[in-house]
């Protein structure tokens, strides 16, 4: 089988396609048959080195955390999925392995694609929507009526934020791109500022939450912009965040972290149209190297960047 992969950390020039052989799925894992991989920026940001610590030092690595697929093995104690359902989720974070045609990940990380969503699609859900649901709804707890601010809403992350916000009841305002704007309201976003032309701090209307999706937004910009009790939520966690927060229950660091019942409601809600993500380029394996490569060095698609496996 075939896979993205590098034997060191580095940019773009280690990445290259070769051959591997699927190791079979141990306790509470699955194998899958990978249709298509959605391209995220924590792809780059792992191959980077950014987080070494986490993903050790052993070559050679895997790349790619979205997919879509149908599942081909199961190991012990797997119980919610068989052999041929139709799947979407996330890779294992350290090992990843979704730009494949195969890869390994724990049944936890996985849901039953609905019939009605395309493979291409469901692909392009995962990192995004438990991203947005991490934040507003485990971190934030958000309630119907409350106002929430979403800085960077016509990115992945964003748009999944605002259609969980909307999901829930929340009034939706935002900043994102002038070629966006339009887009953002059509979506339901109430209020929408160009981030270029927008100082946060003037902004007079307080919020409930505000979640920088962008990760643009310092700590104090962001805090100045709540309402009494409101919720920042930071995507840009470090050491130093993580100590504040520790102190100001106001702020909340957000680390992506997939469950199955997070992706059992985005598969539900993706069968009702009331989430969903654009997909703005799709390439085959051969070509995903140039692709990841020209995103990592700011090349905007309009939507995800999507590689059919066939």
């Amino acid at each position: 089988m075939k896979r993205i992969q590098y034997n060191a950390y580095g940019g773009p020039e280690v990445m290259k396609v070769s051959d591997f052989d699927l190791t079979p799925p141990g306790h509470g894992e699955v194998a899958v048959k990978v249709e298509f991989a959605a391209i995220n920026p924590i792809d780059w940001k792992l191959r980077a080195g950014l987080m070494k610590i986490i993903t050790g030092t052993k070559f050679p690595r895997a790349m790619g955390m979205d997919f879509s697929g149908t599942i081909s093995a199961v190991g012990p104690g797997v119980n919610r999925l068989k052999v041929g359902d139709a799947a979407f989720g996330l890779a294992r974070f350290k090992e990843s392995g979704a730009f494949g045609q195969a890869v390994i990940t724990k049944e936890a990380f996985l849901t039953l694609k609905p019939d009605n969503v395309a493979f291409d699609n469901a692909a392009c859900l995962g990192t995004p929507g438990v991203t947005a649901w991490n934040g507003l709804i485990d971190k934030a707890k958000l309630q119907p009526g409350q106002h929430v601010f979403i800085n960077g809403c016509s990115g992945a992350v964003g748009e999944a934020a605002v259609q969980i916000a909307l999901m829930h009841g929340a009034v939706v305002s935002g900043s994102c791109s002038v070629v966006d704007l339009q887009r953002a309201e059509s979506f339901g976003v109430q209020t929408v500022y160009d981030y270029r032309h927008i100082q946060f701090s003037s902004i007079s209307t307080r919020f409930d939450v505000v979640y920088d999706t962008a990760a643009t937004l310092s700590v104090s910009t962001g805090l100045s912009m709540l309402r009494k009790d409101g919720i920042f939520l930071d995507l840009n966690p470090g050491p130093g965040k993580f100590i504040r927060a520790l102190f100001d229950r106001r702020l909340k660091p957000v680390i992506g972290s997939p469950r199955a019942d997070i992706l059992d409601k985005l598969a539900k809600a993706a069968s009702e149209s009331s989430f969903k993500t654009r997909i703005g380029r799709t390439v085959s394996l051969e070509d995903a190297v140039q692709l990841i490569g020209e995103l990592e060095h700011g090349q905007k698609l309009g939507g995800r960047g999507v590689i059919a496996m066939e």
